[in-house]
């Protein structure tokens, strides 16, 4: 099954902004799109505000209430039409793996939208686009993630992990979640975990060895939202290091001593920033290859989403 993935209209090509442009996203429209079913939406264009459009822009008022209204006439407010399109159409999209929003959008932005206050002067770049933070408040595990920062290397790898443990994580849900299911899917996903946060590491451990004491449905959801949580850290390269060093221990005994010394080697010139992080991945996957070991290879972390993507340096 492919991903099913949230997406502004406008980042798809589609002429739906205020001004009748797009704001196309290659990475979404060539990288990514082979390996997603795409959702597209404009909650603008939903509510009838038509294209083009006057332009719209995030005001508080006295009363420290954010409101989505015109800019040249702040009596004309979509508000109230966009929460209730919001409160319309999030319950159908429970089973997205993730959501890329346009950023700066008053509607769809994630972060650092401008505000302005009921005489037009801005108020700093603090707002949330209305539709955006409804997503997030009904969905708070869901990999949300703005155009723009997908420009950065590391956000976009560490958006694209999410997005495929979110959609592999929906799949055991949709199968039928068991305390069975969840243990063997912690298994898989531990040193990738580890690779994020090894406190997170240390805590989903200690939840998963005490999972009969919590209601079924409990369970189901506290890991999936402190799972997703543990993977928004971004990685880096000590703990990719740490994460090495642990699989490299697996094969202390089959390896030589030359060979270990090369492998530790390679994860130290990783460490140091000297190597990318395939060079000790790859030499971990050959010797996976001549030592069979069959919780090593179901490990997420050797590949947490598909190659092709092009993602570790």
């Amino acid at each position: 099954m492919q991903l099913a993935v949230g997406i502004s209209a406008c980042l798809l090509g589609q002429k739906v902004r205020y001004d009748g442009g797009h704001k196309a996203s290659e990475f979404c429209l060539t990288q990514l799109q082979p390996h997603v079913r795409y959702i597209a939406v404009c909650p603008e264009n939903a509510i009838g505000m038509g294209t083009p459009r006057p332009p719209i822009r995030l005001q508080k008022n006295k009363q420290d209430e954010i409101r989505l209204v015109q800019v040249k006439d702040s009596s004309l407010d979509y508000t109230d039409a966009m929460q209730q399109y919001s409160e319309q159409v999030l319950p159908g999209m429970e089973q997205l793996a993730g959501f890329v929003v346009c950023a700066k959008s008053p509607s769809c932005g994630m972060e650092r939208v401008r505000l302005y206050n009921e005489q037009g002067h801005q108020l700093g770049k603090a707002g949330v686009g209305l539709f955006t933070r409804q997503l997030m408040q009904r969905y708070p595990w869901l990999p949300v993630e703005e155009d723009g920062r997908l420009h950065d290397e590391a956000l976009r790898e560490n958006f694209i992990t999410r997005l495929f443990a979110c959609h592999d994580y929906q799949q055991l849900r949709g199968e039928g979640f068991s305390v069975g299911k969840l243990v063997e899917f912690h298994s898989r996903y531990k040193f990738l975990v580890m690779a994020h946060s090894p406190i997170a590491y240390r805590e989903l451990g200690r939840l998963v060895a005490q999972a009969k004491l919590f209601d079924k449905a409990e369970l189901e959801m506290r890991y999936l939202h402190d799972f997703m949580q543990a993977l928004q850290q971004l990685s880096s390269r000590k703990t990719h290091a740490n994460v090495l060093q642990h699989l490299q221990g697996f094969f202390k005994q089959q390896l030589s001593s030359k060979e270990r010394q090369e492998l530790a080697s390679l994860i130290d010139r990783y460490r140091q920033g000297h190597l990318p992080l395939m060079a000790p991945l790859t030499m971990l996957q050959h010797h996976l290859s001549r030592f069979d070991n069959k919780y090593l290879a179901a490990q997420t972390y050797l590949q947490p989403y598909p190659e092709s993507l092009g993602l570790r340096g």
